[in-house]
């Protein structure tokens, strides 16, 4: 899944039109970048695929939708590209844009669902009438946190040790016994929601190196999850 592209996302919402008020969970498609209700354009919206955990709560775009309008994105896993240690560092201080170079999935170590916190908001295209089927928009953001720096469960035999040593940031895993809090809309004071934002267990995850051609979004395929024997790009660790 690309940005801007539909995305599957568990939620707790009442059904539409339902005489009974009371929330049901539900799998909906989202699109992956989201637009707040109150953006005049939906033009921002690729730019906004993640939210930090640390700020989630106090920032105009994410804030009320953090207390009202939160979800789980699931998935087998997620790619993210290794570089070299001097550029990670340029990009931590945000002097550096990554440039992409060896793909790998990370993916929980007991091929179990990796359960993604995600926030989703409602944004209403004025330009069209009220019976237009694109009249409306449901879009998302995964809350991404501070990448674990402790071994990972499964390393690659030539490659990183941890999750940080690929990107200084991951996305924020919900373990099953936070799903049913963290999707009740009726939480909705920030300070306790954001307990649960709190890293999950280390060594939870593993990671192996994948071939350069998932870097390409026009490819597609059950190949792109194919585990290679070592990275096809040369990075230094």
């Amino acid at each position: 899944m690309a940005p801007t592209k539909e995305v599957y996302a568990v939620l707790d919402r009442p059904l539409k039109d339902a005489e009974d008020p009371r929330p049901v969970r539900q799998l909906r498609t989202l699109k992956w970048g989201l637009v707040p209700s109150w953006s005049k354009t939906p033009e921002g919206g690729a730019r906004m695929i993640n939210a930090r955990a640390e700020t989630v709560h106090e920032k105009p775009s994410y804030r009320r939708a953090f207390t009202s309008r939160r979800c789980i994105l699931p998935a087998d896993g997620y790619y993210e590209w290794v570089t070299g240690a001097q550029e990670r560092e340029l990009e931590v201080e945000g002097k550096k844009k990554r440039p992409r170079k060896q793909p790998y999935f990370v993916t929980p170590a007991d091929g179990s669902v990796f359960a993604m916190a995600g926030l989703y908001e409602f944004w209403r295209d004025k330009t069209l009438p009220d019976d237009h089927p694109q009249a409306w928009w449901v879009t998302c953001s995964v809350i991404t946190t501070e990448a674990e720096q402790s071994p990972l469960a499964v390393s690659p035999a030539d490659g990183p040790r941890a999750l940080a040593e690929i990107h200084p940031r991951m996305p924020l895993m919900l373990t099953p016994d936070r799903w049913d809090a963290w999707l009740d809309p009726s939480r909705t004071d920030a300070g306790d929601l954001r307990e649960l934002l709190a890293p999950p267990p280390a060594g939870l995850m593993r990671a192996y190196p994948v071939a350069t051609a998932v870097s390409n979004v026009r490819n597609n395929g059950p190949e792109l999850l194919k585990e290679l024997e070592g990275p096809e790009e040369d990075t230094l660790f």
